[in-house]
């Protein structure tokens, strides 16, 4: 039913308050209109997640410390009590986000919450007079930080390792799969947007499949880093608690057992150094994907792809004959989007006033928004990508109509002649210059020039022989440097 009130106003005067609907309507794309191609992401970097990820990090410390006997005289749990407290996590779902949320109402602090939760549930685990102080154990020595840092990393790499890179593999395999499909169609290559020297549609679009591997190759080399040190990073606390324990040893073999990479050094806060590092390459594979949408949407422009008719979509709501690029443009948009988000958490989440200040933690909660703009882009491309025909008599068109782009090729083999002490070879770029420059030429113009060199007879048959579309030099070949 509708809940209204007095507090939110209509953007339109007399209209119903969509804020005030219930259930609650989204406010951002990704949410809502988009919700489908960005869902997995909510495993992993909404605040329900991140949540459980703490509730993960408190239940294997817990685990943790009575498993290795650092306090001494505390039992070890036995194999039932693990589980069921691993359970807590495992079986996180909507009774325990409304009890964290009613918790957090009144602690007004979201790690606080956590630990209540986890108390109660280990005193309901080992409810025994003798195991009395054992939740006390449950955030022992812990800093918030010290439990957020280690949460995020674990989310972090989820959301990249089993969403989002299976996701831009797939893509990559698409593209790779489209380049060798297309590695022995010639198309007239523009540089700084003039005719130049004929390549291949496959060959171009092996191009930026070599760059996005790269990229995402640094993405899957990422190191996902974690720290548990206390307050300001000295082991105060714990040292204070139990002087004999050896706990770095005991920090460093947790965060490992967490299958993240200890940093033995920091302040309050884990630096987040290794989250610019991946952000910054998640932006870069962004940059590489945007300009593959513009060069495809350029090729489209060109007519050398036709984009496949009868799905059902409306490319004009006004001119019936037009089916828009949108996939591409779309995907150039969120990729915009997702920069930014990036970009900003590269910058921001590095600095820290001291030994720590609070942007991070408001800053990384748009994780998600950062990559879920990147997921849908992919999503987007994957589909765009799908829908294309190439259109190879159009490539061949356009190549036979800028004959002028062997010039090259004519003047190269005059040089090498005149190196090689050929008379008659003299100045070959002038001379070609004066031919083509500035205007067009046909194949007639072309092989009366070459005939008229007094070439050796092997190499005028050869340029004489010489089209548009063979003047492709390796470009077939390159396309097999893709994995």
């Amino acid at each position: 039913m509708p809940r209204t009130t007095d507090a939110t106003p209509s953007a339109l005067p007399g209209a119903q308050c969509l804020a005030d609907l219930d259930p609650p309507i989204a406010l951002g794309a990704l949410d809502g209109r988009y919700r489908g191609a960005v869902a997995p992401l909510v495993d992993h970097l909404s605040e329900p997640a991140l949540n459980r990820a703490r509730l993960h990090v408190e239940v294997e410390w817990l685990i943790h410390l009575t498993e290795h006997e650092v306090l001494p005289g505390v039992r070890r749990l036995t194999e039932e009590e693990q589980a069921r407290l691993r359970a807590v996590v495992t079986g996180f779902g909507a009774a325990e986000i409304e009890e964290l949320a009613a918790t957090e109402r009144v602690t007004q602090h979201d790690v606080k919450a956590v630990e209540y939760l986890l108390k109660a549930r280990v005193r309901e685990v080992a409810p025994a007079p003798e195991d009395a102080g054992l939740a006390e154990l449950v955030h022992f020595c812990c800093t918030s930080e010290d439990v957020n840092n280690l949460s995020y990393a674990v989310m972090v790499r989820g959301a990249v390792r089993d969403v989002w890179l299976p996701r831009a593999t797939a893509l990559l395999e698409q593209l790779g799969d489209l380049a060798r499909a297309l590695r022995e169609v010639p198309l007239l290559a523009h540089t700084h947007g003039q005719p130049a020297t004929p390549t291949t549609m496959g060959k171009e679009l092996a191009v930026l499949a070599w760059r996005l591997r790269r990229q995402l190759s640094r993405v899957e080399d990422a190191e996902f880093l974690g720290k548990l040190n206390g307050a300001t990073g000295t082991y105060g606390a714990h040292l204070a608690a139990v002087p004999e324990a050896d706990w770095q040893a005991v920090s460093r073999s947790f965060v490992e057992h967490l299958g993240l990479t200890w940093n033995p050094l920091t302040t309050q806060i884990e630096s987040h150094d290794w989250q610019a590092e991946l952000y910054a390459d998640l932006a870069r594979f962004n940059r590489v994907l945007h300009n593959l949408c513009t060069d495809v949407w350029s090729y489209i422009s060109l007519g050398y792809f036709a984009q496949v008719r009868g799905q059902g979509t409306v490319g004009s709501s006004t001119m019936p004959h037009k089916v828009n690029p949108i996939r591409f443009e779309n995907a150039e948009a969120n990729l915009e989007v997702s920069n930014a988000l990036l970009d900003v958490l590269s910058a921001t989440l590095v600095q820290s006033r001291l030994q720590r200040d609070l942007t991070d933690s408001s800053t990384q909660r748009n994780i998600g928004s950062a990559l879920g703009h990147s997921l849908l882009a992919v999503d987007n491309v994957q589909r765009g990508l799908a829908g294309l025909d190439a259109v190879p008599a159009a490539m061949a068109a356009d190549l036979d109509a800028n004959w002028e782009v062997l010039g090259e090729p004519v003047q190269s083999a005059m040089r090498a002649l005149a190196a090689q002490g050929v008379p008659g070879m003299e100045e070959p770029y002038e001379r070609l210059k004066e031919l083509t420059r500035g205007r067009r030429i046909g194949r007639e113009d072309l092989v009366a020039f070459v005939r008229s060199l007094g070439l050796p007879v092997e190499v005028e048959e050869r340029l004489a022989a010489m089209t548009p579309a063979t003047y492709v030099g390796l470009a077939p070949d390159l396309v097999d440097h893709l994995p």
